[in-house]
C-alpha cells in the first residue's frame, strides 16, 4: 500500500481526476459566475486551473513556475488544453525522483513531495469552488477534502491572514459540516 505521507501522487492523481471532471461540466452561460474565491469568476477560475496544472510540472521539473502568468488566457478549448497539460504533468509524475526534487513555489521552497501535496490542497479547494460556483457540490469527492483539511490546518495559519499569506479570515462552521465546508471555512471562504 502507497504511503501518502511519503509519496502524495496518489492523492494529486485523484485531484486532478476531480479538477478535470469539474472543468467538463462547466457550460457556457456559466463561464461568468461568481465564485467563492473572490479574485475569480469561473472564466478566469478555469484559465487559473490551466496554470495550476502547468506550474505544478514546472515546480516538479525544475523550473520556476511564477514564469507562468497566474491566469492562462486565450484558451478556446479548456478541457483539452488541461488534459495536454495533465498528459505531460502525468509523465513527470512517473520518476520517483520527483518526490526528493527540491520545488520552488510561488509561496516557498520544498521537497516535491510536499510540493505535490500543497498543489494537491490548491486543486482540491478550486474543484470546489467551481463546484460552488456552478452548484455541482455533489460531484466532489469527500476523500480529497479530508486528505487536505489537516494538511492546510498545520500549514496555514488561523491567525496571521493577509500579504504573503493570501487567505481571508477562516470562517467558522459547524464540528459537523461537511468536509469541503471545514475545508472552505478554514481557507477564509463562505461555504
Amino acid at each position: 500500500m502507497t504511503n501518502l505521507v511519503n509519496d502524495p501522487r496518489p492523492m494529486l492523481a485523484l485531484a486532478l481526476d476531480q479538477t478535470q471532471r469539474m472543468i467538463e461540466t462547466v457550460e457556457p452561460n456559466e463561464l461568468d459566475l461568481p465564485t467563492p474565491c473572490p479574485e475569480f469568476e469561473v472564466r478566469t477560475l478555469l484559465g487559473h486551473l490551466l496554470t495550476v496544472v502547468a506550474r505544478i510540472d514546472r515546480a516538479l521539473t525544475g523550473g520556476n513556475p511564477l514564469d507562468l502568468p497566474h491566469i492562462t488566457t486565450g484558451v478556446d478549448d479548456v478541457p483539452m488544453a488541461w488534459k495536454e497539460r495533465r498528459t505531460t504533468l502525468d509523465a513527470t509524475l512517473t520518476d520517483d525522483s520527483v518526490l526528493e526534487r527540491i520545488c520552488k513555489l510561488p509561496w516557498g521552497t520544498l521537497p516535491g513531495a510536499g510540493a505535490i501535496a500543497a498543489y494537491t490542497g490548491e486543486l482540491t479547494m478550486h474543484s470546489w469552488d467551481l463546484a460552488k460556483a456552478t452548484d455541482r457540490v455533489e460531484l466532489l469527492d469527500d476523500t480529497l477534502a479530508l486528505y487536505c483539511l489537516p494538511l492546510v490546518q498545520q500549514f496555514i495559519p488561523a491567525d496571521t491572514r493577509g500579504g504573503h499569506i493570501p487567505f481571508g479570515p477562516v470562517v467558522p462552521v459547524a464540528d459537523d459540516a461537511s468536509p469541503y465546508d471545514r475545508l472552505a471555512g478554514w481557507e477564509g471562504r463562505q461555504p
